[in-house]
C-alpha cells in the first residue's frame, strides 16, 4: 500500500474534493450494459468488466496518451526501419484486450455482442488500443473463402500478442491494419491512384496512402489499381527474407486517439497479395468496413458512459451552496438528460451486435442497415455528451490531471472513421433501394412495439408520412436521425426500465429545448440508478 497524499497543508486544508475513483467493474456496476448484451458471454464479460475496471489499467491509458508513438525511419546507420515506437503501456493494453477476446471471440466460438461489449468497456479505458483489435477481428470476414485465410485466419484469432519486427510464420499471432485513402481521392476510394501487377502468383503495388490506421501491424488490407480495375489486397510488414516495401512516411499530429499511430505510407514496390477478384476490391473490403462499423457504433457509447462515470462521480462528493451537487434539482436533470443519450446508443449498438451474429436473412439485413444508422446517430450525440459531462466538473473539467480531455478530443473520431455523416447517410439510402430484406426489418423491429406508447405510435406515423418512399438526397441526414432515434426508442421500450424508456421518448420523440438538459419530467432518480449498480 502507498501512503495517501497530504491533505493537511500549512496555508490549508483540502475539502470538498472527491476521492480518487480507484478501482472499478465495468461489468458489474454497469446494469444498463448487462441489460442490454443480450446473447453475449455474461461470465467472459464479468471477467474481461473486472480486468479492464481497475485503476491501474486507466493509468496504463493514461500513459500510452501522454506518451505517444514515434516514428523511427532508420536506424543510427542509416539502414531503413520505417517502425513506431510505443510506450510499454500501449503494449501492454494491446496484448491485454487481444488476450482476453477483444478480436477472437467472435470468431471462436463466442458472439458480436460479447466482442461489442468488449469494444464499449475497453474505449472508458484507453481508446486508442481499440483502433488495431478492431481492424484485425474485421479482417476475418474479408479473408473468409481465401487462400490466405488459412496463413493469416488463426494469427487474428490467436488470443496472444507479437510485436516483433519479425515474419508472419514466426509469430504465434498477428494484427491487422488498413490503407484505403488517398490524398486525391477521401472517401472516393474510385478514385485511387496506387498501381498493382502481376509478379508470379503475387503483385507488386507503388503508391500512396494517405492514413494508414495502426501503421505497425503486421499486415494492411489495401485497395489499389490492377488491370482488371479496384483490387483489394494483402500487404505484409514483414517478408520471410526482410521488410516489405513499405514506407512510413510521417506520423499524423492528431486531435485525439493519440496513443495509436496512424501514418502516411508509400508502397515502394511492395509484395502483395490479391483478395478476390480483380476489378472486384470494393466488394472484398467492404465485409471489413461493414465490421468495423459495427465497432464504430458501440465506441461513442463507452467514451459518453466514461465521461458520464466521472461527472456523477464529481457530484456524488461535492458540494456547492451548502448542498450536494447530486442533490440539486437542475444538475439531475442535465446528468439524466445526457444519460438518455449513453443508454439509447448503447441499447442500439448492442441490438445490431445481435443482428451480426443472427443467420436468417431477415436479421442480416437489420445488421446492414442498422449498423449504419447506429454509428450516424450516436455520433453525432457523444462530442456534446463529453463536453456536458466536461462542463459540470467545471475548470478541473478542462485540465489534464482528470480524463475529461481525452474523452473530448476522442468523442468526434468514430463519426469520421470508416465513413463520415454523409457518407453514412448516403448508404443508408443506397441499402434502402437495393436491398428489400432490409428495409422489412427495420419495419419489423418498428412494428414489433407498435401500439405500447401512443407518442411512439404517433411518431413512426409522421415519419412514415413524411417519408412514404425514400427521402431526396438533400433530407438524409433528417430521415436518419428520425428512422434511428425510432430504432432506439424501440429498443428501449424493450429492454429498457420505463423511465429510461419514457423519457427517451418524451424528450427525443416529443418536444425538448435545444440545450441539454431543457426537459420537464424525467424520472431523475431512475434513469441516473443506470450509471452505477
Amino acid at each position: 500500500m502507498t501512503l495517501p497524499p497530504r491533505d493537511a497543508l500549512t496555508t490549508h486544508e483540502v475539502t470538498n474534493q472527491p476521492p480518487a475513483r480507484g478501482d472499478a467493474d465495468l461489468w458489474a456496476d454497469d446494469p444498463a450494459l448487462r441489460d442490454h448484451a443480450r446473447g453475449g458471454d455474461a461470465a467472459t464479460l464479468a471477467a474481461y468488466g473486472r480486468d479492464w475496471g481497475t485503476a491501474a489499467r486507466r493509468a496504463a491509458g493514461r500513459d500510452a496518451n501522454r506518451h505517444p508513438p514515434e516514428l523511427v525511419s532508420v536506424d543510427a546507420g542509416g539502414r531503413r526501419l520505417d517502425e513506431v515506437r510505443f510506450h510499454p503501456a500501449y503494449h501492454d493494453l494491446l496484448g491485454a484486450g487481444l488476450r482476453d477476446g477483444y478480436a477472437a471471440t467472435a470468431w471462436d466460438g463466442g458472439s458480436h455482442v460479447s466482442h461489442a461489449a468488449m469494444v464499449y468497456m475497453t474505449s472508458q479505458v484507453e481508446p486508442g488500443v481499440c483502433c488495431p483489435m478492431t481492424m484485425t477481428y474485421a479482417a476475418v470476414p474479408a479473408l473468409a473463402g481465401t487462400d490466405l485465410a488459412a496463413t493469416w485466419g488463426p494469427k487474428l484469432t490467436a488470443r496472444a500478442y507479437d510485436g516483433r519486427a519479425v515474419p508472419l510464420a514466426a509469430k504465434p499471432a498477428a494484427t491487422l491494419g488498413m490503407a484505403m485513402t488517398e490524398k486525391q481521392g477521401g472517401s472516393d476510394v474510385r478514385a485511387n491512384t496506387t498501381r498493382a501487377w502481376p509478379e508470379g502468383d503475387a503483385y507488386r503495388l507503388r503508391g500512396h496512402k494517405w492514413f494508414c490506421s495502426a501503421p505497425m501491424s503486421d499486415g494492411f488490407l489495401t485497395l489499389a489499381q490492377a488491370d482488371g480495375g479496384l483490387t483489394c489486397f494483402m500487404v505484409p510488414r514483414w517478408l520471410d527474407h526482410g521488410r516489405n516495401g513499405i514506407r512510413l512516411t510521417r506520423l499524423k499530429d492528431k486531435l485525439g486517439n493519440r496513443a495509436n499511430a496512424s501514418a502516411e505510407i508509400d508502397y515502394e514496390d511492395a509484395l502483395a497479395w490479391r483478395i478476390g477478384e480483380e476489378g472486384a476490391g470494393l466488394r472484398r473490403i467492404i465485409e471489413m468496413v461493414h465490421h468495423t462499423r459495427l465497432d464504430t457504433a458501440l465506441a461513442p457509447a463507452g467514451l459518453m458512459r466514461a465521461a458520464l462515470v466521472e461527472a456523477h462521480h464529481w457530484v456524488a462528493h461535492r458540494t456547492a451552496f451548502q448542498k450536494r451537487l447530486i442533490d440539486q434539482p437542475l444538475m439531475r436533470g442535465v446528468l439524466a438528460d445526457l444519460a438518455l443519450d449513453w443508454e439509447g446508443t448503447l441499447a442500439l449498438g448492442l441490438r445490431v451486435a445481435r443482428a451480426f451474429d443472427g443467420a436468417d436473412a431477415a436479421l442480416r439485413g437489420f445488421a446492414r442497415i442498422g449498423v449504419a444508422l447506429a454509428k450516424f446517430l450516436g455520433n453525432k450525440l457523444c462530442p456534446n455528451v463529453t463536453y456536458e459531462a466536461m462542463e459540470v466538473l467545471g475548470g478541473m473539467g478542462y485540465v489534464e490531471d482528470g480524463p475529461m480531455p481525452l474523452f473530448y478530443r476522442e468523442a468526434p473520431l468514430n463519426s469520421i472513421w470508416e465513413g463520415s455523416g454523409n457518407v453514412i447517410c448516403l448508404d443508408v439510402l443506397r441499402t434502402l433501394a437495393r436491398d428489400a430484406a432490409a428495409g422489412a426489418a427495420v419495419d419489423d423491429a418498428l412494428a414489433q412495439v407498435a401500439g405500447q406508447d401512443r407518442r411512439f405510435d404517433a411518431a413512426l406515423a409522421a415519419h412514415r408520412e413524411a417519408w412514404p418512399g425514400l427521402p431526396l438526397e438533400a433530407e438524409a441526414r433528417v430521415f436518419c436521425e428520425s428512422l434511428g432515434v425510432l430504432l432506439t426508442a424501440a429498443t428501449l421500450l424493450q429492454q429498457a426500465p420505463a423511465a429510461v424508456s419514457d423519457g427517451y421518448i418524451a424528450t427525443r420523440l416529443g418536444t425538448r429545448g435545444r440545450v441539454t438538459g431543457a426537459v420537464r419530467g424525467l424520472d431523475t432518480a431512475g434513469i441516473l440508478a443506470r450509471l452505477s449498480a
